[in-house]
């Protein structure tokens, strides 16, 4: 993991509801991963490549329990892994607005 960066190198608005200042690449690497995806940037999604690498962000969203339909699409297509293997489509197979 690279400490290039700082949380305050993503866009504002993915942490709005939070405090910044007690946030850092390594605790929190879940919910920021998580909220690039959903919310991100193309710059945003460049640095969070860069900190954590593909391999952890796939470790990461194969556990996540709530992606939207269009990123797990985007996830399963990145890492060519069927979408009923991540974890949110297991548990929201009936949704549509969530996988």
């Amino acid at each position: 993991m690279t400490n290039t960066y700082s949380i305050e190198n993503l866009s504002p608005h993915l942490f709005w509801d939070v405090d910044k200042s007690k946030m850092s690449f390594e605790n929190s690497k879940v919910q920021i991963i998580y909220k690039v995806l959903e919310f991100g940037l193309m710059s945003d999604w460049k640095i969070i490549q860069e900190v954590y690498g593909l391999e952890t962000i796939k470790e990461v969203t194969l556990e996540l329990r709530q992606l939207d339909v269009v990123t797990l699409a985007f996830l399963s297509n990145l890492f060519s892994i069927d979408k009923t293997k991540f974890r949110c489509y297991k548990l929201n197979s009936n949704s549509f607005y969530n996988c």
